[in-house]
């Protein structure tokens, strides 16, 4: 099967820095890929990658056959993906509703846009009963939830989530996981950047595992699972 997204040699750079070192990694259509690792192993800087958010000093980003690399941030969505990120970033002082149209601002046709904030109240019963709440005022949990929702809004095919369980109660990260899984099984192909290791190779297809800003080990998530150094890799050797 072909690639959906592909990078190759993708390096990403802060100054002097090089968080990011001739990266290889590539996801098929209808998986959940996993980049896992330490924090500052350089997940976040892959993913804002992805996402147009910080400039490929070196390499390529690839999405359908398509050389997206160096590609403006407002554009990736229209592209056909879309970023959750890290630490939800909600408009705290906007309503739920507001924040999904804000999700939306890619998308001109207005039933377009009414189908997709639909299909996340359906996935997210709790926000279609808060949808006139300031998102502020919303858990964290909920607030993730609004973060994903917002993203699913400009209908991607391709879903970028980073590190979405972090600072969640372990029953929302559960509830978290599982609407993940829900959205593979109904054609949507996820990367998920994750430090919550078990969780994230509990759902995924595949994962890799970076550190110090290289891939150091990658496989089936049945193989990560039982590789004996997965926390000497995890843990960056300490």
């Amino acid at each position: 099967m072909s690639s959906f997204l592909k990078l190759e040699n993708c390096k990403v750079r802060y100054g002097a820095v090089e968080a990011v070192r001739g990266l290889n990694l590539e996801i098929r259509k209808g998986e959940i890929v996993a980049l896992l690792g330490a924090n500052g192993a350089g997940k976040s800087s892959t993913m804002n990658a992805v996402a147009g958010l910080e400039p490929v000093a070196e390499g390529k980003v690839w999405f359908e056959g398509r050389d997206i690399t160096g590609l403006p941030p407002e554009e990736i969505p229209i592209a056909g993906l879309t970023l959750s990120p890290e630490g939800r970033r909600v408009f705290g002082t906007l309503t739920v509703d507001d924040n999904l149209k804000m999700g939306a601002y890619a998308v001109k046709d207005a039933g377009a846009i009414e189908r997709a904030r639909s299909h996340v109240f359906e996935l997210f019963p709790i926000l279609a009963e808060r949808r006139a709440q300031y998102a502020g005022t919303l858990s964290g949990g909920q607030q993730q939830m609004l973060a994903i929702g917002r993203a699913l809004m400009c209908n991607p095919r391709l879903l970028l989530l980073d590190e979405p369980s972090l600072g969640l109660a372990p029953l929302i990260v559960e509830q978290v996981f599982e609407l993940i899984e829900t959205l593979r099984d109904d054609g949507m192909t996820i990367f998920l950047v994750e430090q919550n290791v078990a969780g994230a190779l509990e759902i995924a297809d595949r994962a890799y595992m970076m550190a110090s800003g290289e891939i150091v080990k990658q496989g089936s998530a049945d193989e990560m699972r039982q590789s004996g150094d997965m926390a000497e890799s995890y843990l960056g050797g300490h």
